[in-house]
């Protein structure tokens, strides 16, 4: 443990915030300390059994709130190493309002990425792609999936399919998979964009750095081309504490008032 984090813990009286369940008013605690920098990235905390005594608390109630704060990715923990402050992500918005690519996306903020292909290849269709992208009996399909880092942080994995006709190899693939397709006129115009929340399974956890269980959205999206044809159908799964989606809304019209029948 650092002599910062040290003296922290060992100085004055823990006093937990009040309201709700035990382990959440130690796990509230902890978070503040972290965000007012009394524990900084890198700091260890005290054993399980030296902060259970140090705050008053069982040992289960410590082990549940460590638990959320790892699984909130606030805390990392290291087998026979103990518990530490894991290192704060930059967050990253973006917009729902444009359709752009994650390369394009970055390069706009001036945020240095690059992409780890774990998977390009030509394969048969599950009956799910088969449906979305339209494609006929003895059509195959091109996947490509890649995990997104910025430095040496992941931000998420792209999983995309399209049509062969579209991408018959996807191993031409550089930097923007949206750039390519643009070079023969196949880049989409605009895209639907469905969004929920999700726990990482331990494949994707892993990929991403975070522990199993973490916080993650899953995003489903169907891009087209202005003539209306399915261009790409990609699943992505982004970490929950580095992603922020930002939707701009306006006020619809006002529905016509004192208007009368004849």
């Amino acid at each position: 443990m650092t002599e910062l984090s040290n003296s922290f813990f060992s100085a004055g009286p823990i006093v937990l915030p009040q309201g709700g369940p035990l382990y959440l008013q130690l796990k509230r605690w902890i978070e503040d300390a972290i965000h007012r920098g009394d524990i900084g990235a890198g700091d260890a905390l005290p054993s399980e059994r030296d902060l259970a005594a140090r705050v008053d608390v069982s040992r289960v109630t410590v082990r549940k709130a460590v638990l959320q704060l790892v699984q909130d990715g606030i805390l990392v923990q290291r087998h026979g190493s103990g518990t530490f402050v894991a290192p704060q992500t930059q967050r990253v918005e973006q917009s729902l309002s444009q359709l752009t690519s994650f390369t394009e996306d970055m390069a706009r903020r001036g945020m240095a990425v690059r992409a780890e292909w774990l998977d390009r290849g030509i394969y048969l269709p599950s009956p799910e792609e088969t449906i979305i992208l339209g494609l006929s009996a003895g059509d195959h399909v091109a996947r490509i999936s890649r995990l997104r880092l910025t430095g040496d942080i992941p931000l998420a994995i792209e999983r995309a399919s399209l049509s062969t006709q579209v991408l018959p190899d996807p191993l031409a693939i550089g930097d923007s998979l949206y750039r390519h397709l643009d070079k023969s006129g196949n880049r989409p115009t605009r895209a639907i964009q469905r969004i929920r929340a999700a726990n990482l399974d331990a494949n994707d956890a892993q990929l991403l750095q975070v522990a199993v269980g973490s916080a993650g959205l899953n995003i489903e999206r169907t891009s087209y081309l202005a003539s209306g044809r399915v261009i790409e159908f990609t699943r992505s799964i982004y970490r929950g504490d580095t992603y922020d989606f930002v939707a701009e809304l306006r006020l619809g019209d006002s529905p016509t008032t004192g208007s009368s029948k004849t």
